[in-house]
């Protein structure tokens, strides 16, 4: 298998909070988007990495389009994203990860999804995009027209067949399920087909000479302690997502993973190979 964890020493309307930090007196820059599925991963992680904090508001494509132009060095990225550059490392075993349905990223159909042609696309997400293509290709043998669908766009008043949603409106689907007939939950569809983790996001370098002992380890011991922690980050995201304090729990114990492990290794390669195969990458 290709795909490796580079050792470390040798080498939705949800709140998005991108940060980059300074560790010590480096010029290392990493960036992070704060969604609720990231909260655990971030816990505490400006503290240990000891520098000043710049802090602005971005979505996870543009996280990653920041990466590639060299304007951070480490980057919460989706995966999607780390298959497109060989120079890309990852430099930690903390990732965002589902094994079976994972709430947050939905595709709500208007007809039987053999019969869909069109599908208006989240712009927030590359990877849920990328994923739904390679879920029909899988499942139908083709892959519908996508046509992109702003943040600021109803889903309910898109004319396409069906329509992909992730974070909040995801999680929040009885507003939606009247104006369509059926729907699908990503993370459950992949595992059907391929019995798999799926891999959302991980922390990637945009090169080797950023991956060292010390990032490893403050990623690392930031999503431990968040995972500790989860009473106090669920009692603040449910004052902010329109969702209940044991809804936020549910969500991070249940629905999301934060660990890279060979399974999800497995699911990672499996995801690359289908990608490349539709030159989606």
């Amino acid at each position: 298998m290709q795909t490796q964890i580079q050792p470390a020493a040798s080498s939705g309307t949800e709140i998005l909070t991108q940060a980059s930090y300074r560790i010590e007196t480096s010029t290392t820059r990493i960036g992070a988007v704060s969604y609720l599925n990231t909260k655990p991963l971030i816990y505490g992680l400006q503290q240990r990495l000891h520098g000043a904090a710049e802090l602005s508001v971005d979505l996870p494509s543009r996280l990653a389009s920041q990466l590639a132009d060299g304007q951070i060095d480490i980057g919460l990225i989706p995966v999607v994203e780390y298959f497109k550059n060989a120079d890309y490392r990852i430099v930690s075993d903390a990732a965002i990860t589902c094994r079976g349905p994972v709430w947050s990223v939905r595709l709500f159909f208007r007809c039987e999804p053999s019969k869909v042609r069109t599908i208006a696309m989240d712009i927030g997400s590359r990877t849920s995009a990328a994923l739904t293509k390679v879920l029909f290709h899988g499942q139908f043998g083709f892959v519908p027209d996508a046509i992109p669908l702003e943040l600021t766009d109803d889903p309910r008043e898109t004319n396409a067949d069906a329509v992909l949603v992730i974070g909040d409106r995801a999680m929040h689907p009885e507003s939606l399920r009247s104006s369509f007939q059926g729907e699908w939950d990503l993370g459950q569809v992949w595992f059907e087909q391929t019995g798999l983790p799926f891999v959302f996001a991980m922390w990637v370098a945009r090169s080797e000479q950023f991956a060292n002992a010390t990032l490893n380890r403050a990623f690392e011991e930031s999503r431990e302690d968040g995972i500790m922690h989860l009473d106090e980050i669920t009692w603040e995201a449910s004052q902010k997502y329109g969702l209940s304090q044991q809804q936020c729990g549910d969500y991070l114990t249940n629905y999301i993973h934060f660990h890279l492990g060979p399974d999800e290794l497995l699911g990672l390669a499996e995801f690359r190979t289908r990608c490349k195969r539709l030159n989606l990458i």
